[in-house]
């Protein structure tokens, strides 16, 4: 029997956490999950559940149901047995807590992160200090910016100022001299009471997109690096600026096979998503340590990770004028032989029963004996590298 799939849209804003506002997308993923609904339903991989009758394969709207408790118990009031989540979730989202879906949870199928978790992942300090806390992956050195601090002038340039909580490159710049920096950061500090100061890594850029165990399955499984190239600033653009099909290119098998550089991180990937315990796919950004950035006479080749993206972004093709809007994690897929349909029935083997998309457990719990005993309230990382 085919699962029965409604695919939802953001419709709710993400509250405000430790004074800081994730900022919403403009649409609220609408283009993305026409592509997923519209991709399943032509695909016959799935029976797809719309929120209009027929809607029209030119238009966003229609395809898919706003990520509100009404919206998502009219997904399930219409016969869903899987949701797919293509929005932001956190702790008090109603997928999380609605006792109206309490019912259900041994029934529903959910792609998508955890919601209790997610909330503390997108805090880009704590996701990234924990692998490097714990000695697992490499990472650029970075420290948190309070308001009201001043330490400019000690710091190296350039350097890379971004959001504690933001969405793909959104806030992201690389500042090459202290005034450039100043500005920035005050325009930073105007969204949120702190921000992220993070060493500026001067080689290859890539991004490695890592899916969790599907059903049978016991290992996380990273797809191949997908480099990128023409940064604007040294920031590679957001897709909606330039299509990621003009300035990425799939890292070859022969590359993958020559240099043990691109092994190390996809392992490293493979480690963090399960440190992380994603129950969704992730795509994590990393670069390059060049002989500059380390003091080495020779380039070291390794990788550090110096992003995690809970929710990549999964556009893609076979709506009209959608053709170019691959993703980077489709990308990587269509190198393994997948192509956009069965791309998405990958992921949708790997759903998860909603009783443990509820039942989170993750590092920052604190139950857990690997978290480290300091990690809740540690929000500050090793500074050490870009001070002078």
């Amino acid at each position: 029997m085919k699962p029965r799939v409604a695919v939802s849209h953001q419709a709710l804003d993400t509250p405000v956490i430790n004074g800081v506002k994730n900022p919403r997308k403009p649409g609220g993923y609408r283009d993305s999950g026409a592509d997923i609904a519209n991709a399943l339903q032509s695909s016959g991989h799935a029976d797809v559940l719309t929120s209009s009758t027929s809607p029209d394969p030119a238009m966003n709207h229609g395809w898919t149901f706003p990520d509100t408790e009404s919206g998502i118990l009219a997904a399930v009031e219409a016969g869903a047995t899987h949701l797919w989540m293509n929005t932001i979730l956190f702790a008090s989202h109603p997928l999380q807590t609605s006792n109206k879906l309490d019912s259900k949870v041994s029934e529903l199928f959910v792609v998508g992160q955890q919601p209790k978790l997610v909330e503390s992942y997108n805090d880009k300090a704590l996701v990234n200090d924990y692998p490097r806390k714990i000695g697992r992956c490499l990472l650029p050195d970075a420290v948190i910016l309070k308001e009201g601090e001043d330490q400019l002038k000690k710091l190296r340039l350039p350097i890379v100022a971004k959001p504690i909580r933001g969405r793909g490159s959104h806030g992201v710049k690389l500042c090459r001299s202290y005034e450039e920096l100043h500005d920035h950061i005050m325009e930073l500090l105007s969204e949120s009471p702190s921000i992220l100061l993070e060493q500026y890594l001067l080689g290859q850029e890539a991004t490695i997109t890592t899916l969790p165990p599907s059903a049978g399955e016991l290992h996380y499984k990273s797809l191949p690096p997908v480099v990128r190239f023409n940064h604007q600033n040294g920031v590679a653009p957001y897709n909606r600026t330039v299509a990621v099909t003009q300035n990425s290119r799939v890292v070859s098998p022969e590359e993958v096979f020559h240099d043990p550089a691109y092994h190390t991180i996809m392992s490293d990937c493979d480690e963090a998503a399960r440190l992380l315990g994603c129950t969704a796919p992730i795509r994590i950004d990393v670069r390059r340590f060049k002989a500059s950035d380390t003091g080495d006479e020779k380039d070291t080749g390794r990788f550090a990770i110096f992003d995690v993206n809970m929710k990549p972004n999964m556009t893609g093709p076979g709506r009209p004028g959608r053709d170019d809007q691959g993703s980077l994690s489709g990308m990587a897929a269509e190198a393994l032989g997948w192509d956009f349909p069965t791309f998405l029935k990958k992921i949708l083997d790997g759903a998860k029963m909603l009783k443990e998309i509820r039942e989170a457990s993750g590092v920052f719990d604190t139950g857990r004996e690997d978290m480290g005993d300091d990690m809740q309230q540690q929000k500050y990382v090793s500074g050490k590298e870009i001070f002078q």
